[in-house]
């Protein structure tokens, strides 16, 4: 398992890559995505952040990266990582972070983000916090996590609808908090995660971006639409 300050260090002004994709994606396919991983890995990236239990543990198998795992179950409300028992299945898996929503809504068997901090940290991985706003980064890192990431603002009542990152946010958290902030949502270009870096982040996150080629083709295809 990475130690908590070597993999701080691993991370510090570089690149995670989330290599994801939704149901129903062709892209969707385990040796898909690990597979993915390793042109990340090829590119330069520092870790990877991935979705599901299976995907991590044949990420583990095969990449010599950091592992950020997190689990989405369900497509409303606290879906990523949203309990204890999820938490615990991705650090089995082999992640060496686990990520997870850290916003102030209910989780949904009545836990609290704490309570996933307590048992991921008892297991010997480190924790991830996704959040929307900057009082949620705040208490995320009060209440343990290791990693503060702006990835949900844009995507919970209450925080900011743009296009583009929320790099105030980033900015906010990074001024306010000694617990790293990476900078995760929207990031489309190589020019902005500079900035993100530039504003305070300790690393960036970019997804979409530079794994998703069905987002991507219909971007084209709607851009040569009349």
């Amino acid at each position: 398992m990475t130690s908590a300050p070597s993999l701080a260090d691993a991370l510090k002004a570089r690149l995670i890559v989330s290599c994801q994709a939704p149901p129903g994606d062709p892209m969707r396919h385990t040796d898909t995505l690990v597979r993915m991983t390793l042109a990340a890995r090829s590119g330069g990236a520092a870790a990877v952040r991935v979705n599901d239990p299976e995907v991590v543990a044949a990420t583990v198998a095969a990449v010599d990266l950091p592992v950020i795992g997190l689990w989405k179950d369900g497509d409303s409300g606290v879906f990523i990582t949203p309990t204890v028992r999820h938490a615990l299945a991705l650090v089995e898996a082999g992640a060496a972070v686990v990520a997870a929503d850290a916003t102030a809504r209910p989780r949904p068997d009545g836990s609290t983000f704490a309570d996933l901090v307590e048992a991921v940290h008892a297991a010997g991985a480190q924790v991830m916090a996704d959040v929307s706003t900057f009082d949620e980064g705040v208490a995320a890192a009060g209440r343990g996590a290791d990693l503060i990431g702006t990835t949900l603002s844009g995507y919970v009542p209450g925080s900011p609808v743009q296009t583009a990152p929320d790099l105030a946010l980033v900015a906010d958290l990074a001024a306010a908090l000694t617990t790293p902030v990476i900078a995760e949502g929207r990031i489309a270009t190589p020019e902005q995660a500079a900035r993100a870096l530039a504003v305070g982040a300790h690393g960036v996150v970019v997804g979409t971006a530079i794994t998703a080629p069905t987002v991507l083709t219909r971007v084209f295809v709607e851009g040569l639409t009349p």
